[in-house]
């Protein structure tokens, strides 16, 4: 998905892939655990940099949840694929996210600042130094939490995918996609030695976290 391809099949699979991540991509309780006590302890507004948003589905959620709880956050979404920004704003009716075709580079550049920054599957399809870009680019914005959630790689989690995706298999990129990710995506050791000076965590089922905390 990451060239030209058909726009409707893309469009399938930012769909199934919000199914996917509501089951097994752990959000909700990184919202509880992490997210959620930064943002009551926060004196005013806090602002979030979500990073490769796909379809949106996840810096969507994390607006959401903060509502709900009366808490105020700020949610700037990137994707450099146009594509992906057509989708995502077509879908948020309630315009609850900003979303930008840009990278966290031109962010950057540009000045901005945020108080926690967030992926959800984007560390795998970077190539080494883009990779390395984005988790200085990550420390540079002055957040108090970086977040960088991946898949684990695994023999159980392709076979699981390969099985729970076939229903998604006509209409969408999902399965073929979910598995090409799979592949590319890192064990716990590997991407430890890829990421110096970050904390990796394990959550439940086949995620990985790099972490980044700073209380200063």
């Amino acid at each position: 998905m990451d060239g030209p391809c058909d726009e409707a099949r893309l469009f399938a699979t930012y769909r199934h892939f919000a199914l996917a991540n509501r089951v097994v991509s752990g959000w909700r309780r990184l919202y509880v655990r992490r997210v959620r006590p930064l943002l009551a302890d926060a004196s005013g507004g806090t602002r979030l940099l979500d990073v490769g948003f796909g379809g949106g589905d996840i810096p969507r959620a994390l607006a959401a949840w903060a509502d709900a709880d009366g808490l105020r956050l700020d949610v700037t979404a990137i994707d450099p694929d146009e594509r992906a920004l057509r989708f995502a704003r077509g879908v948020d009716r309630g315009g609850r996210v900003r979303y930008l075709a840009a990278t966290s580079h031109e962010l950057l550049g540009a000045g901005e600042r945020f108080d926690m920054v967030v992926s959800n599957h984007v560390l795998h399809h970077l190539a080494d130094a883009e990779r390395d870009a984005l988790l200085a680019d990550s420390s540079g914005f002055g957040a108090r939490l970086v977040i960088h959630d991946d898949i684990e790689r695994s023999r159980l989690a392709y076979a699981a995918w390969a099985v729970g995706a076939l229903p998604f298999a006509l209409d969408s990129f999902a399965l073929v996609d979910g598995l090409r990710s799979i592949r590319r995506s890192y064990t716990e050791r590997e991407l430890a030695a890829l990421a110096p000076g970050w904390r990796v965590e394990r959550l439940f089922p086949w995620r990985l976290l790099l972490v980044h905390e700073d209380w200063r």
